[in-house]
């Protein structure tokens, strides 16, 4: 199998280049990435526990999936193909924001990406992939926000960093449907 490459993009998403996935985490240059948010009709979020087994925040909570486009593949496409690699769910997915973040990880890594936010409402139960995610729940907004501020050190640093924002835009989404 051969190393998967991610894009490589300026401050305002413009692609500049390919390079190798871990080696631009290590580098911790600035990437093309895709985050997932799906909710059920009683607007809980489906979260996922990682694998342990994931080369950085392995075991920790996050949204319910993310990942990166291919070289030449759509943030569309990538969304919904890491939906369904990591959770089993085929759905569509709805763009609803973007955002840029440098995180530093605790392994010497870096998280610093350009990312593409999805939403999506859906009452299927995923069928979760045990390579990507140990275990998967559904929590109402406030659940969550009160279980960060009692211990922040259980969800993934990009989750901790983008879950201020999903409320509102949450809200906006639901009008719209």
């Amino acid at each position: 199998m051969s190393a998967i490459e991610v894009i490589l993009v300026d401050h305002l998403d413009r692609p500049t280049g390919r390079m190798e996935k871990l080696e631009v985490h290590e580098k911790g240059l600035l990437h093309r990435a895709i985050t997932v948010y799906v909710f059920n009709s009683q607007q809980q979020l489906l979260l996922q526990q990682r694998a342990s087994g994931k080369y950085h925040c392995g075991g920790l909570w996050s949204n319910t999936c993310c990942g990166h486009p291919y070289p030449q593949e759509s943030t569309q496409h990538a969304a919904e193909r890491r939906l369904y690699e990591e959770m089993g769910l085929r759905l569509t997915l709805t763009p609803v924001f973007e955002l840029r973040y440098n995180l530093p990880m605790s392994n010497g890594l870096t998280e610093h990406e350009y990312g593409h936010v999805f939403f999506a409402i859906s009452d299927r139960l995923p069928q979760m992939n045990p390579v990507e995610a140990e275990d998967w729940r559904y929590s109402s907004l406030a659940d969550i926000q009160l279980e960060i501020q009692q211990a922040p050190e259980r969800f993934t640093p990009w989750f901790l960093h983008t879950f201020t924002r999903i409320p509102q835009y949450f809200e906006a989404f639901t009008r719209t449907r």
